[in-house]
């Protein structure tokens, strides 16, 4: 089977990279696990925290756990460095848990893209610390980050 082609593709100039981080930013805050899924190779190899996912079908499973605790999910991701087929991004996202605590993770991710512009693999470490609802940065409509929205460099993260 053909996979589809993703673009941008390899190899990434800054520009293409940042474009590749904000269609993959953009697709999470969509919390659509099978949307999500298609950015990423059908063999995709996954550590997300402690957890480990192998192909696309255990990537939705996992979103699915995810996006079913996490409520009011909003994320930022911003371009760390670039290779050829490489791509290292930082991202924060707030959530709130079903008794109304909220939440702000920080973490890195490490991606590696096949010829398509698929994913074939993420690293993922992520820390987590509760917030006060008072101290959400993230407050837009839940979906796509508006463009006039600050970054994470923006709000000091």
């Amino acid at each position: 089977m053909t996979e589809a082609i993703r673009p941008p593709v390899p190899p990434f100039t800054r520009e293409t990279a940042i474009e590749k981080v904000r269609l993959a930013e953009d697709a999470w805050n969509s919390r659509d696990p099978r949307r999500v899924s298609l950015g990423y190779t059908v063999d995709s190899r996954w550590r997300n925290r402690a957890e480990f996912a192998d192909g696309r079908e255990a990537i939705v499973a996992l979103l699915t756990r995810k996006w079913n605790t996490e409520l009011d999910y909003r994320l930022i991701k911003e371009l760390w460095a670039f290779g050829d087929d490489r791509v290292a991004v930082r991202f924060a996202y707030e959530y709130r848990d079903d008794a109304g605590n909220w939440y702000r993770c920080y973490g890195n991710e490490n991606w590696e893209f096949d010829q398509h512009g698929l994913m074939r693999t993420r690293h993922a470490s992520i820390n987590t610390l509760p917030i006060a609802a008072s101290d959400r940065a993230f407050l837009w409509p839940l979906g796509r980050r508006p463009d006039s929205h600050p970054d994470l460099s923006d709000l000091g993260f």
